[in-house]
C-alpha cells in the first residue's frame, strides 16, 4: 500500500466553512486536488492507495478523515465539489466525537479525532515515513521501503519542530526538486516515480 497524510493545517473542521473556503484564506481545494491525484488515474483508480487528511482548524480535535481506496464504493466522480462533498459529510459524522474516537462515514471512509503527530506516530510503527524537504535526498535516487507513508503539508510549512519528532520516529527527507509544489503535485511525482520502480 501507498499511504499519504495531507497535514491540512488551515482547513476548518466545520463542514460549511470549509466548503465556504474553496478559493479562500484556507484554501480547502487543497483537499480535493490531493485526494484526486492520490487515488485516480485515467478512468479508473488505484487500489493500493490510503490518504489520511488532517484538518487542524478547530475549536475542539483535530479531525484525520481516512480514505482507503480498496474499499471506496460511491465516489460520486472525480471533481473537486464531489471530493469535497466527501470530505464534509466526514465532518458532520464527526460532530459530538470525544478526542481519539473513530466513526465510520461509508464505505472506505472513516473520521477520527485524533492529531497530526499522533496519526504518524501510529504510522511509523508499520510504515516507512518520508516528509517532503527540499534539501533531503533525491527522490529518483530514492529506494523506497515496501510500505512507504509519504507526509505532505498544504500552504503552511511544517512547524520546525515537526521535523526533529518526526527524525525520531525515523522519516527520511526527500526532494522532488528545487521548486517548491503543491501537494497534490508532489502526490503525482510520487506516484510516478512508485510505478517506474514496478
Amino acid at each position: 500500500m501507498r499511504t499519504f497524510v495531507l497535514r491540512a493545517r488551515a482547513a476548518p473542521t466545520d463542514s460549511q466553512a470549509l466548503l465556504a473556503n474553496v478559493g479562500g484564506d484556507a484554501h480547502t481545494e487543497i483537499l480535493a486536488h490531493t485526494l484526486m491525484n492520490s487515488l485516480f488515474v485515467a478512468q479508473s483508480h488505484r487500489d493500493d492507495v490510503i490518504v489520511h487528511l488532517v484538518l487542524e482548524s478547530t475549536r475542539d480535535f483535530s479531525r484525520t478523515i481516512t480514505f482507503t481506496s480498496t474499499d471506496m464504493q460511491h465516489i460520486g466522480g472525480f471533481h473537486e465539489r464531489a471530493l469535497l462533498a466527501k470530505v464534509a459529510r466526514a465532518l458532520d459524522v464527526s460532530q459530538g466525537m470525544d478526542k481519539e474516537q473513530e466513526r465510520a462515514v461509508e464505505p472506505g471512509i472513516q473520521v477520527r479525532t485524533i492529531s497530526f503527530e499522533r496519526l504518524v506516530k501510529e504510522l511509523a510503527e508499520n510504515h516507512q515515513l518520508y516528509v517532503m524537504d527540499r534539501k533531503g535526498t533525491p527522490v529518483r535516487s530514492m529506494d523506497f521501503a515496501a510500505n512507504p507513508c509519504f507526509l505532505l503539508t498544504d500552504h503552511i510549512p511544517m512547524p520546525k519542530k515537526t521535523f526533529g519528532s518526526l527524525a525520531r520516529l525515523g522519516a527520511e527527507k526527500i526532494s522532488l526538486g528545487p521548486t517548491m509544489l503543491f501537494a497534490s503535485q508532489c502526490v503525482v511525482l510520487i506516484h510516478n516515480e512508485l510505478d517506474l520502480a514496478g
